[in-house]
C-alpha cells in the first residue's frame, strides 16, 4: 500500500521532500504540493522533481484515488504543514486534496502525521492540534534537537523525517537513537 505526503504553505518544503524521498525507497507515494508551497519551496531553493516511486498529483485532484477510503494507504503525512491547513484538517474542511487525505486517513483510523511550521503559537493553533491529536493525529513539531550531535541542516532536517519514520513504525538510520 502507498503513502501519501502533502507539502503546504508554510517554510520547510524540504521536509515534504526528503520524507517523500525516504518513503519512496519502502513503497509508492503520492506527493502534493501547494501552490504556495511550491512559490516557498522555490524561495527556499528547493522545487518538486520526478522521481521513482513518487508520483505527483495537483491540488484540486478530487477524483485521485487518494480521495477515496477505499483505496487503501500506509499513512498520511502533512509536512510542512501551515496553520490554515491544519485548522481546515481540524474541523473537517476539505477545500484540496491535502485537506481531504488527511479528512480520509482520520476516518479510516489510519496513520495521520502532522508536522506544524509555526512560531509562537497562539492559542486557536493549540487547540487545534489538539483536537486532531484527541483524533489520534501524530503531531510532530520540528523541532531542534542536539542529543544527536548533529553537524549540519541536513542532520536536523533527518532527525524530523526520522521521528516520522518512527511514527510509521519504519526502520531507517537517519538519526541514533537515544542512548541515555
Amino acid at each position: 500500500m502507498p503513502y501519501f505526503v502533502g507539502i503546504t504553505g508554510a517554510s520547510g518544503f524540504i521536509l515534504g521532500i526528503k520524507i517523500a524521498e525516504e518513503l519512496s525507497k519502502i513503497d509508492k507515494v503520492f506527493l502534493c504540493a501547494t501552490e504556495t508551497a511550491i512559490k516557498i519551496g522555490k524561495e527556499e531553493g528547493k522545487s518538486l522533481k520526478n522521481a521513482p516511486n513518487i508520483e505527483l498529483l495537483k491540488e484540486k485532484d478530487f477524483l485521485s484515488p487518494v480521495a477515496s477510503g477505499t483505496y487503501r494507504l500506509k499513512g498520511c503525512i502533512i509536512a510542512p504543514c501551515s496553520m490554515g491547513t491544519l485548522a481546515r484538517i481540524a474541523n473537517g474542511i476539505s477545500s484540496n486534496i491535502i485537506e481531504r487525505a488527511a479528512d480520509v486517513a482520520l476516518k479510516e483510523k489510519w496513520k495521520l502525521i502532522i508536522v506544524p511550521r509555526e512560531a509562537p503559537l497562539n492559542v486557536i493553533h493549540l487547540e487545534n492540534m489538539l483536537k486532531l491529536a484527541k483524533a489520534e493525529a501524530y503531531i510532530i513539531p520540528p523541532v531542534l534537537t542536539f542529543y544527536h550531535k548533529p553537524q549540519n541542516i541536513d542532520d536536523m532536517i533527518n532527525f524530523v523525517v526520522g521521528k516520522v519514520m518512527d511514527c510509521l513504525g519504519l526502520q531507517h538510520n537517519l538519526y541514533k537513537p537515544w542512548k541515555g
